[in-house]
Formats: structure tokens, sequence, C-alpha cells
């Protein structure tokens, strides 16, 4: 059974939670909240999963309670993405050109500067993997990779998964590292759609595990109804799910 792209970096997200007591998924985070919701049914819910706006989260006061678990150690894993991330892991959030003059403006920061510094781990994603994403350098730093040693951090960026691969980050070299390729990609091709250096073992780079079936189906069956809570477009869009309502009113 051959799974979709999307499917693929859902997996490999939730491939890097495992053993996370406590995540939480942010906004516009469609692929981190699928994967949370995977970890959680395979782990039985011993993986508690916090999404802004679902129901089910273990808080109730949005995100002013999600940074006070993070500032309390809660939070073992958060998500972050950017309309640029560079090779110190620094994001961009703010737009395209030298601020305040801004060419393309974006949603702003709210609290991911905070969060990518107290939060004991955060994972970055981003679906499209080209050098216009990937950049040598980011326009604004919206979230800092790394901080001077001076500057005091509880957590920061250990990976970041794109369309094409999984990077792992090392925060003392500020780099990532290539860690897996996906199928159908190569080391050449990543090499050429990324903007900023990165290291590279010697010898062949793994292929990005596919999910098995156990897992694919779970993906397909369990998930959507979960992910449709707070993400409804993106369950329609990945896994063709509506809920029955959904389809009720489609028809009238």
């Amino acid at each position: 059974m051959k799974c979709s792209t999307d499917e693929l970096i859902i997996t490999s997200l939730a491939r890097l939670l495992q053993g996370a007591r406590h995540v939480a998924v942010g906004s516009a985070s469609g692929p981190p909240c699928a994967a949370a919701w995977l970890v959680n049914l395979q782990s039985g819910g011993r993986t508690r999963i916090a999404v802004l706006g679902s129901p089910k989260a273990f808080f109730t006061d949005g995100g002013r309670e999600l940074f006070d678990c993070a500032a309390r150690g809660r939070i073992d894993t958060f998500f972050l993405s950017g309309g640029q991330i560079d090779g110190e892991a620094n994001i961009n959030l703010m737009g395209i050109g030298k601020y305040p003059d801004l060419g393309v403006r974006w949603a702003g920061t709210y609290g991911s500067p905070y969060l990518y510094s107290i939060a004991k781990r955060t994972i970055l994603f981003r679906e499209e993997h080209t050098r216009r994403v990937l950049v040598p350098r980011v326009d604004f730093i919206s979230a800092a990779g790394t901080n001077e040693a001076n500057v005091y951090r509880s957590g920061g960026p250990t990976a970041l998964v794109t369309s094409r691969c999984v990077f792992s980050f090392d925060p003392s070299r500020r780099r990532f590292r290539l860690e897996s390729v996906h199928p159908g990609h190569d080391v050449d091709e990543v090499r050429a759609n990324t903007g900023f250096d990165f290291e590279i073992s010697e010898g062949d780079v793994p292929v990005t595990p596919e999910p098995d079936l156990p897992t694919l189906e779970l993906l397909r069956t369990s998930v959507p109804p979960l992910l449709a809570e707070t993400y409804p477009q993106y369950a329609r869009q990945v896994f063709g799910y509506a809920p029955a309502e959904d389809v009720s009113a489609a028809r009238l």
C-alpha cells in the first residue's frame, strides 16, 4: 500500500515524537496535528497532546495556558514552521524584504520566539522544500534557532521535516545534518533545492522509512475524525474525510 507525500511527512514527524509525554500543536499545523494524534493512538493515550482549538486539549485557556505549561516544563515537544527557514534554524514568520518595508507580509510571530526557547524541543516542518523557503539567511528573525551562551534557553530545534527529506539539528554547531531522503528523491536533489549548507554523513544517506500497513491504516481511518475537529480542510485534502454533517450540508 503506497503512502502519499503528505502521509510520509506525517509519519516522519510521528517517528520523532516517540517517547514524548506532552506534545503541543499550535495554529496552521495540519501535519503535526495528524502526527500527534497518530502517536497518541499508538501509545494508548500515554502521549498526551494539546491542540489549540481542540475540545480534547488538556488545557482550557488557549494560548495563555499553553505558554504557562511550557514555562513549567510540561511541554516535551512543540512544532514550528516558517515562510523562511535558514541553516541556523532561524525562522521568519514576518515577511519578505527589509523590515519594516516588507514586500510580502505574513501573519507574524505571536508566541513563536517564546515557545521556541522554552519548550524542551521543537520540530520544524515545511512541506515546500525549495530555495525560496530554505534560505541562506532569513530576511527577518521571528524566532532564533540558537542564542548566545549568556542567554538562558531550555529548549530549541531538534529536526526539520520537509517533502524531500529529514534533517537533524546540532545547536552546538548551528547546523543541520541530513538524516534521510524520502523515497523518490536523492541527496543531489536535496542539495540543489536547499539554500543553506548542511552536514552529510559519509556513504549512502538512508531512505526515509515508509509507514507499515498497520500504521497507514490507523492514520487513514482513526486519525482523520480527530484531525477534522481543528483542521477540517486538511483532513479533506489529505484523507478525503468530511464529517457526516458536512456531507449532508453539501448535498443541500
